[in-house]
């Protein structure tokens, strides 16, 4: 695909991106990045996850390649910062 701009984290596996995505007949600006799984919202490590997430990515660009599918308004794909995918910065929520 190519590089966006985080605009918002929305907790440790979801974020939102400066002027949204599109992809096939779907758009939007939630991203749901593949290969981990943090904490929903009230489970322990949510806040950590979350925050751990905000420090790395927020502001900053990253790029998104491999869509899978939308699910919930959210495109899964595979997400890259520095080069780096972003599960490699999770592995203990792998």
């Amino acid at each position: 695909m190519k590089t966006f701009t985080v605009k918002a984290v929305i907790d440790g596996d979801t974020f939102s991106v400066v002027n949204g995505w599109k992809w096939g007949n779907f758009k939007g600006s939630d991203i749901r990045p593949t290969g981990y799984d943090t904490p929903e919202k009230g489970q322990p490590g949510y806040q950590l996850a979350t925050e751990q997430l905000r420090k790395l990515i927020e502001g900053k660009q990253v790029e998104l390649k491999n869509p899978v599918n939308v699910s919930y308004g959210r495109l899964v794909c595979d997400v890259y910062y520095k080069g780096k995918n972003l599960a490699d910065y999770f592995l203990k929520y792998s």
